[in-house]
């Protein structure tokens, strides 16, 4: 079974990077990969969100896109206090951060991820009506995993993306998510 964006169930859809400069981030992926349009979604912090075992104050901001069936994510983090964005770039650097696997099965899947020796560092509901969270398995790793919860209101979201980026002629490359 598929999505409204072509991607299956339980499957990666989407890869994230972190960005220094999001302006800049979505003018580099427009001009030199023709990628867009880019909804953003300005102060991300997410709902009831849980960093690391406590509440979370960070912020974020995000853009989401497609490139074929693949959603691309950007997310710039805004403040200093601790997220599994900063300390990743902190770590890491900018760049590649995590892949996003979409779940029917969200809770079996973060103790599916815990029982092969991941950690859950990031956990937070989100505007679609879903949560997201981020495991990650040490170093030895390139980036993050992502479980993505699935709902009806998750597939029309992305999927409104994915169509928009089907038809996108170069104009209005950056939009209000939502």
């Amino acid at each position: 079974m598929h999505y409204g964006f072509g991607q299956p169930h339980d499957g990666i859809m989407q890869t994230g990077f972190i960005v220094p400069d999001l302006k800049a981030a979505i003018d580099h992926w427009v001009r030199d990969l023709k990628v867009g349009p880019w909804f953003v979604f300005d102060h991300f912090t997410g709902i009831d969100p849980i960093y690391r075992g406590g509440p979370s104050k960070a912020d974020s901001t995000i853009a989401m896109s497609f490139a074929g069936h693949m959603n691309i994510e950007l997310i710039q983090p805004l403040d200093d206090n601790p997220s599994v964005y900063k300390e990743f770039a902190e770590s890491r650097g900018y760049g590649f951060h995590h892949y996003g696997l979409s779940t029917t099965r969200f809770d079996e899947e973060i103790e599916g991820y815990k029982a092969k020796g991941y950690e859950l560092a990031f956990l937070a509901g989100v505007p679609t009506g879903g949560r997201v969270a981020y495991m990650e398995n040490g170093v030895n790793q390139p980036g993050m995993v992502e479980l993505i919860e699935y709902t009806d209101s998750t597939d029309e979201a992305f999927t409104a993306m994915y169509s928009a980026a089907l038809t996108w002629d170069g104009s209005d490359p950056v939009r209000p998510f939502g």
